[in-house]
């Protein structure tokens, strides 16, 4: 079976972890908690091929850590969400697509623009249109979502994988020898375990993060 890394970016409160796990799960988280990083596992059908998804769920923009430009080497699509109700968060993701295609160092990255909270239609301050103009820019996709009504939510996940195929088709060779398991299968992971993927950078995230409190004992 094959994976796909995907790596969901934007700034805080625009809903990355509200459309991630309205994604994994089902549920729609209504209170905000700034996220550090979580990454989930979920394993689905798109066109008719059985799929694993590991997603990594990132902190907003404003909190980026040095682990950063890792998790954009390896992730092999990437979701950019703004808020359709706060004009700085759409501004935010045009340095932030620099960074990725910086970092991927391509122009041809497999991306979604998503415009989150079109629930909110009242509160809107970043037009439709303005999205649309700005994804066939990057020439990538773009959809408006809503985490809380569950409105193209599946759609941003299914369209990375299609474009990930299309630019590295599936090797038929290494598809998956067995067919057990069922269509879907959710997994969260917050703490680092020595699991592969994304969850291996957070293993070393954290062990930087332990020898460098060793190092300032020694120091004082």
């Amino acid at each position: 079976m094959r994976e796909y890394k995907i790596v969901v970016l934007g700034s805080g409160g625009v809903g990355k972890s509200a459309l991630t796990v309205q994604f994994v799960q089902g549920l729609f988280v209504e209170k905000y908690d700034p996220t550090i990083e979580d990454s989930y596992r979920k394993q689905v059908e798109v066109d008719g091929q059985q799929c694993m998804l590991e997603i990594l769920d990132t902190a907003g923009t404003e909190q980026f850590t040095a682990m950063r430009d890792l998790y954009m080497k390896n992730g092999q699509g990437f979701v950019l969400v703004y808020s359709i109700t706060a004009q700085s968060t759409y501004n935010d993701l045009v340095d932030l697509r620099d960074t990725i295609l910086k970092v991927k160092d391509t122009t041809d990255v497999p991306m979604v623009l998503v415009g989150n909270k079109c629930d909110l239609e009242d509160e809107r301050v970043v037009g439709k249109e303005v999205g649309q103009t700005l994804a066939r820019n990057w020439g990538s996709t773009f959809l408006e979502t809503s985490a809380k009504q569950k409105i193209n939510v599946n759609e941003i996940f299914f369209d990375l994988v299609r474009q990930i195929n299309k630019r590295t088709p599936v090797n038929k060779d290494k598809k998956s020898k067995g067919k057990s398991g069922g269509q879907m299968a959710n997994t969260h992971t917050s703490s680092s375990s020595g699991k592969t993927g994304f969850d291996s950078l957070q293993a070393d995230q954290a062990a930087n993060n332990q020898r460098d409190k060793q190092h300032c004992c020694i120091l004082l």
